[in-house]
């Protein structure tokens, strides 16, 4: 499922170039605030209409903080990555947005109590030289890797998105596992909507007002917000199956797809270093996926198991002295039937 997250996400790129390349369409708050639109109509509208813990006004009443925090990460992470396109070039947008695999096992290791084995680090650095020969096939075929026009605050822009991402899928592993796929997706598609809406107004009145809409235009924003829609909608699912860095090593090939596609589509030239790219990703996830993880053992199981251990140490002493009586009384029965044989003797002899 993983593979299919990633053709998605190659969905949206292709998607997105042909509306810059073909129509001049550069809105990514627009595109996202469509998809948040649709997740708001299908799970908020579920929420609404469930009882009892999982009603939108409850979980508004006792989480909506937790939520709206979400909901702006979720949005700023987005964007960011986006704008930084304008800045930096696609070389460095690919190589830098791997920063979310070790920023994600970070947290995980330090929020969800997630133990990585050593096999888990090799098949990351695996993946990771996937990402770096796609890189380079980029750099041999001479393809254009995009503006320079500010290098320093692209790459800033991707490191950021990089963490934001790796900060929102940490908490949508935590959601999804602790509480339901429904109450994060309707709960961050109300709240995006509504932050989204407020920064495309600020940001791009302008972009959205130049838009010659036609039907091939609204063709592409149809199919830019499918593919980001069912990829929300289906993330949760394979995350619950697995983990947060497990998805996002998958969503690696999602480059290589998107250059597959580009080869067909915008006249790419190709390089077989793309295919040894892909089998590299694939490799490493698969290895990451062969071994399973360890969780840390949690306080309450801790103190659970340390109480446990009192409660069979007082067993124990409870037995013991049981036997004791038990051997007491044995000895004080013993004493008693050797006097009455004592008595009997003596009232024998003086018969006699």
């Amino acid at each position: 499922m993983g593979q299919g997250l990633a053709a998605f996400i190659c969905g949206t790129a292709v998607s997105s170039q042909y509306l810059a390349t073909e129509f001049n369409v550069n809105t990514p708050m627009l595109q996202s605030l469509i998809n948040y639109l649709l997740l708001t109509l299908t799970y908020t509208g579920i929420l609404l209409c469930r009882t009892g813990d999982e009603n939108l006004f409850v979980i508004l009443r006792t989480r909506w903080r937790r939520y709206l925090l979400l909901g702006l990460v979720d949005v700023e992470a987005n964007y960011a990555v986006v704008k930084a396109y304008q800045y930096t070039t696609i070389t460095s947008v690919q190589l830098l947005d791997c920063f979310v695999i070790p920023v994600l096992m970070v947290l995980s290791w330090w929020f969800l109590k997630t133990r990585y084995r050593p096999v888990h680090y090799v098949s990351v650095c695996v993946c990771l030289l996937g990402v770096g020969t796609m890189v380079g096939a980029d750099l041999l075929s001479g393809r254009e890797q995009g503006s320079t026009s500010n290098i320093l605050l692209g790459d800033g822009l991707v490191l950021l998105s990089a963490a934001l991402y790796a900060i929102s899928n940490v908490c949508q592993e935590y959601t999804v596992k602790n509480r339901t796929r429904i109450e994060f997706l309707g709960m961050v598609g109300m709240f995006g909507a509504i932050i989204s809406s407020i920064q495309m107004v600020i940001l791009e009145r302008n972009q959205v007002a130049s838009i010659q809409w036609s039907w091939r235009v609204g063709l592409l924003f149809s199919s830019f917000s499918l593919c980001l829609f069912l990829l929300y909608s289906l993330m949760p699912v394979v995350m619950k199956l697995s983990s947060a860095a497990s998805v996002n090593l998958s969503l690696l090939t999602a480059d290589v797809f998107s250059i597959f596609a580009g080869v067909f589509l915008f006249s790419y030239s190709f390089s077989g270093l793309y295919l040894l790219s892909l089998v590299l990703i694939i490799a490493g996830f698969m290895a990451f996926n062969a071994a399973p993880t360890a969780a840390a053992p949690s306080d309450h199981a801790a103190a659970s198991s340390s109480s446990q251990g009192a409660n069979s140490l007082r067993e124990v002493a409870v037995r013991m002295a049981e036997e004791l009586q038990e051997e007491g009384g044995g000895r004080g029965e013993r004493k008693k039937r050797r006097r009455e044989r004592r008595r009997k003797e003596e009232g024998r002899s003086t018969r006699m």
